[in-house]
C-alpha cells in the first residue's frame, strides 16, 4: 500500500496526541477533567474559527442538511458523550484498567467500517494490525490488582461504551469528510461538542466558578497542550479518515501509546520495562507494515 497523506497524517496525530498527553498530565494536577475539557476545547475552537477565516473567509460551507447533522452529531457523540463516559470510567477503574480498554477502538472502528462503509483489509494491512495491537497491549499491560475495585464491571462497561462511541462518531461522518472542507468539519463537530459540554456544566452549576478560575490557570502549559496535543491532533485525526480507510487510520492512531511510552522516557524521566520496550517496537514495526 503506498504510503499517502491519510497514512501520513494518521501516525502523526498518534505523535501529536502523545505530545499533549504528557503535557495534559502536568494540567490534570491542576484542573478538574470536566472543566479542562471545556477550556482547551474552548481554545481549540478559538484555533479553528481564525483558520476557517483565514483559509476559506467568512462564506459558509455548502453541506447538504443531511450532512450538516451528521458532522454535529459525530460532535456531540466525540467529543462530548465519549468523553463524560470516559471520564467516568477513569475515575471508577483507574487509567491502566482504561488503557487496556482503550486498545478496543480499531477493532471497533474496522467493524463498523466493514459493515457500514465496505471497507476490507488485505494481508498486509492484517499483518500490520496484529503487529500494531500485540505492541499496544505489551505496552499498557498492567499486572491484575487483587484488590476489588467498587463497580469495575461498570466502570469497564462504561469505558467500552465511551469507546464504540467515539468509533460510532468518526464512522458516521467518514463519507461527510471525504467530499467537504477539513477544517469546516472539525468547527462543526467542536462547535456542537461545546454547546453541550457547556450545557452540561450550566446544569451542574459549574460555569461560574470556571469563569471566575480563568486567570489562575496554568497557561503555559495549557496554550501548548491545546494546540498541539488538540488543535493539530483533532486536525490531523479528521485528516487521516478524510484521505485513508478509516480502519487503516484507526490502526495507525493507535501508535499514540508507543509514543507517549517513548516520550515520558525522554521527558519525564518516566522508567520503561523492557516489555514496554518490545511493545514500541512490535507497534512500531506494524506502522512500518501498514506504510509499506
Amino acid at each position: 500500500m503506498p504510503v499517502g497523506l491519510g497514512e501520513a497524517l494518521s501516525v502523526a496525530c498518534a505523535l501529536a496526541w502523545a505530545v499533549g498527553v504528557i503535557l495534559y498530565r502536568r494540567l490534570g494536577e491542576h484542573v478538574p477533567p470536566l472543566a479542562l475539557t471545556f477550556v482547551k476545547n474552548s481554545l481549540v475552537w478559538a484555533m479553528l474559527v481564525l483558520s476557517v477565516l483565514v483559509v476559506h473567509g467568512p462564506a459558509w460551507p455548502t453541506l447538504s442538511p443531511a450532512h450538516w447533522g451528521l458532522t454535529a452529531l459525530s460532535g456531540v457523540l466525540g467529543m462530548a458523550l465519549a468523553d463524560v463516559l470516559y471520564l467516568r470510567a477513569l475515575n471508577t477503574i483507574g487509567a491502566g484498567a482504561m488503557g487496556v480498554v482503550g486498545n478496543l477502538y480499531s477493532p471497533f472502528v474496522i467493524a463498523l467500517s466493514f459493515v457500514f462503509l465496505g471497507e476490507r483489509f488485505g494481508l498486509q494491512q492484517v499483518v500490520g494490525f496484529a503487529l500494531v495491537m500485540s505492541g499496544v497491549l505489551l505496552v499498557g499491560y498492567r499486572a491484575p490488582s487483587k484488590v476489588a475495585v467498587p463497580g469495575q464491571r461498570r466502570g469497564m462497561l462504561l469505558g467500552a461504551l465511551s469507546i464504540a462511541v467515539m468509533a460510532v462518531a468518526i464512522v458516521i461522518v467518514k463519507r461527510v469528510l471525504e467530499d467537504s472542507p477539513l477544517l469546516w468539519i472539525t468547527l462543526i463537530r467542536m462547535s456542537a461538542a461545546l454547546v453541550v459540554l457547556g450545557a452540561v456544566l450550566i446544569w451542574r452549576g459549574e460555569l461560574g466558578s470556571l469563569i471566575r478560575g480563568l486567570p489562575v490557570l496554568p497557561w503555559r502549559l495549557l496554550l501548548p497542550a491545546a494546540f498541539v496535543g488538540q488543535y493539530l491532533s483533532t486536525l490531523m485525526w479528521l485528516g487521516g479518515y478524510k484521505y485513508a480507510p478509516a480502519s487503516v487510520s484507526a490502526v495507525l492512531n493507535e501508535s499514540a501509546s508507543a509514543f507517549i511510552v517513548l516520550l515520558a522516557w525522554l521527558w519525564l524521566k518516566e522508567s520503561v520495562s523492557r516489555r514496554a520496550v518490545f511493545g514500541i517496537a512490535l507497534t512500531l514495526s506494524g506502522v512500518a507494515v501498514m506504510l509499506l
